[in-house]
């Protein structure tokens, strides 16, 4: 079987399209879709469904994808790396959100790197979790942190660790909408301070007042910045109230800077996830990695 039609037609399985799948590798669609048909000739199945938008595998595309897929990552490390080049380091190619990534997973990892006959080189990128899932889907990524879990059997995600958030402000807010505790403190209180946000939809206080108020925030943005630190270096210079993972703002909390608006008996939770292709845990830098961070999580509470 020619490797270059299952390389064709792992990259098809991945991207769910064949036009996707073309601008990945560089090829026209039309040189895609006869490489698939020939694929699917000489193994006489069909492969793909063809849809409106884009391709769904049928069971033998799917088990071919799963047997296929690690070894052909395989060779395409091989030869990205060389094999005269022993001093040359295997590389871990990680994607995840960028204030969790580099706060929580970084760090982690940095332990792995090095050349102790089992490190790694490491390579980060960051994005939303849709583009950091689609990377990995289409192969640029190795594993990927995310908020969201992948469906379908191409992706395998595991539960890395619960973010608890907090609302929180400069003390000088707390000071101005008055003394009701914390754990009594009503949305209706909060609606004259700004809110400082990743995005003007105001995902983490819509959340946030979804969860513990059962309703919508009143006030609107005033304050946009898309990065998380940004937001807490805002909050705690008086620009308003925002919503924040606890391993953020743990010690802005404990040194004063900000101070929690609001003490629910049962805190909002996101979950990530740590997200493989299928099969690549066969990789022993790709599981030592997805191991390392299941176990390190389990002290970030």
């Amino acid at each position: 079987m020619d490797l270059a039609l299952l390389r064709t037609f792992v990259t098809v399985h991945r991207a769910g399209s064949f036009t996707r799948a073309a601008a990945l590798l560089g090829l026209s669609q039309p040189a895609v879709t006869s490489q698939i048909r020939t694929l699917e000739q000489q193994l006489g199945r069909p492969l793909f469904l063809r849809q409106a938008r884009g391709v769904t595998p049928t069971t033998i595309g799917d088990e071919l994808a799963h047997k296929a897929a690690p070894h052909l990552d395989a060779l395409v490390e091989i030869a990205e790396t060389g094999l005269d080049d022993e001093s040359s380091l295997r590389s871990l190619h990680l994607a995840g959100p960028p204030e969790f990534t580099a706060e929580r997973a970084l760090p982690a990892l940095i332990e792995l790197t090095g050349e102790d006959g089992q490190g790694f080189a490491l390579r980060a990128s960051f994005g939303t979790a849709e583009e950091t899932l689609e990377g990995l889907a289409a192969g640029h990524h190795d594993l990927a942190i995310s908020t969201a879990r992948p469906r379908g059997p191409l992706l395998t995600a595991t539960p890395l660790c619960d973010e608890e958030h907090v609302l929180v402000a400069a003390p000088r807010w707390a000071d101005q909408i008055g003394a009701e505790k914390p754990h009594r403190r009503a949305a209706h209180a909060l609606e004259d301070i700004p809110v400082v946000e990743v995005h003007e939809s105001l995902p983490f206080v819509s959340r946030y007042w979804a969860s513990v108020y059962d309703s919508r925030p009143a006030a609107p943005g005033t304050v946009i910045v898309p990065d998380l630190r940004a937001v807490l270096a805002c909050a705690v210079a008086g620009a308003g109230l925002a919503v924040l993972p606890r391993y953020l703002c743990a010690s802005a909390l404990e040194r004063g800077d900000v101070v929690a608006l609001h003490d629910p008996p049962v805190p909002p939770l996101r979950t990530y996830f740590l997200v493989v292709r299928t099969g690549t845990l066969a990789m022993p830098h790709i599981a030592r990695a997805h191991e390392w961070l299941l176990r390190t999580a389990c002290g970030w509470a």
